[in-house]
């Protein structure tokens, strides 16, 4: 074979060398315009095989996960999120639905919500409703194979007195009818007797968000602390209540205040714990607040999977809005729950669109209790 003039057969060779060293740690990612380095991929799946064994991830090594920048380290560890997700789940997916029971007029002044009466929204108001609009929504529940149905209440929190007889008499309704498991969030509690009432009612899980780490919470609210909030799970613990707690990421915190309110969750020991996004509301201090990317969010859900793996991750409010067209992708970023139905205040996709998500990706609603 005639060679072209100047041809050296030592091009070759180094041909064949790039193409031998494709794949090691300095080859590029078909994602980012940069190097891809290896060690930060290992150091991943370390972390991933400790979880599955039962082991833990500790505060350090949680912060290498929340920091994670290249969309290939993130997709990394989305795959053994969704590996542990399995694990401790199978493909059940447990689905939650909320009743606005009492809509409005909030003393309390988080700047994310617009049911406080602090600021000036178009967000609805209305005592606390009758027993046919409770026994409704959990006949539409059960229809649509939802587990569980929480009713919520705008107020400061729940004392003795006629207000929480009520409240009891639409739990144990709720629990006799055995459509759906009776679940709520009404706020602070301040008394274990109001929290063994409502045990006793047949009160199964409560809704009550830690909402951020305990550094960034006096950022978004201070008309209550973090301390009560701690403090009513704790009443509802002993009266022998599961607890849903999780929080709001988009808010402005930091990375680090993400993974301090995982480690919190941990501590408390949420059953269930809810990923709320931002979804900011014209008139609410929050209202001009940027989004946060899609891929971020992900990423949050991946390190909350590690870091609670036995939990429900759950994902609540804001995902429509903010993770738009990949929402699917929640489940391999290791969310087991999903929040199906309209929010509090805002609107969310039809539960026919959820149920038909979920069947696309082979997994099936259901509670898988651990």
């Amino acid at each position: 074979m005639t060679m072209p003039p100047g041809f050296k057969f030592t091009a070759i060779v180094r041909g064949w060398k790039k193409l031998a060293d494709f794949g090691r740690a300095d080859r590029l990612s078909t994602m980012i315009a940069g190097q891809v380095d290896e060690t930060v991929s290992e150091r991943i799946a370390e972390l991933g095989r400790r979880v599955l064994r039962g082991g833990q991830v500790e505060r350090e090594e949680a912060l290498f996960l929340f920091n994670l920048e290249a969309s290939a380290d993130i997709y990394d560890l989305m795959a053994w999120a969704n590996r542990i997700r399995e694990r401790f789940h199978g493909n059940k997916i447990h689905l939650c639905s909320i009743l606005n029971a009492k809509a409005g007029g909030c003393p309390e002044n988080c700047k994310f919500c617009a049911q406080s009466a602090f600021y000036q929204t178009e967000s609805p108001r209305h005592g606390f409703v009758e027993p046919e609009a409770v026994a409704g929504a959990a006949e539409e529940a059960h229809k649509h194979q939802v587990t569980a149905l929480g009713i919520v209440a705008a107020w400061k929190g729940l004392n003795e007195g006629p207000m929480l007889d009520e409240v009891c008499e639409r739990i144990r309704e709720m629990a006799q009818a055995g459509k759906v498991r009776p679940d709520a969030s009404l706020g602070i509690i301040k008394s274990q007797s109001v929290a063994d009432r409502l045990r006793a009612a047949g009160l199964e899980c409560y809704g009550h968000n830690l909402e951020s780490s305990r550094r960034f919470f006096p950022q978004h609210c201070s008309s209550h602390t973090y301390d009560e909030r701690i403090e009513t799970i704790q009443f509802l613990k002993k009266a022998g209540v599961r607890i849903c707690s999780g929080g709001i990421i988009g808010l402005g915190e930091e990375r680090a205040d993400r993974c301090d309110m995982a480690l919190a969750l941990r501590e408390v020991g949420a059953s269930v714990v809810p990923v709320n996004i931002l979804n900011p509301v014209k008139g609410t201090p929050y209202e001009n607040v940027p989004p946060l990317a899609p891929l971020e969010i992900l990423k949050t859900i991946a390190c909350f999977r590690l870091l609670l793996p036995q939990q429900q991750i759950m994902v609540a409010g804001g995902r429509t809005v903010n993770l738009r067209d990949v929402q699917a992708m929640i489940f391999m970023a290791g969310a087991s729950a999903l929040m199906v139905g309209n929010y509090l205040t805002t609107l969310n996709q039809p539960v026919e669109k959820d149920l038909q998500m979920l069947k696309d990706l082979g997994l099936e609603p259901g509670w898988h209790s651990y």
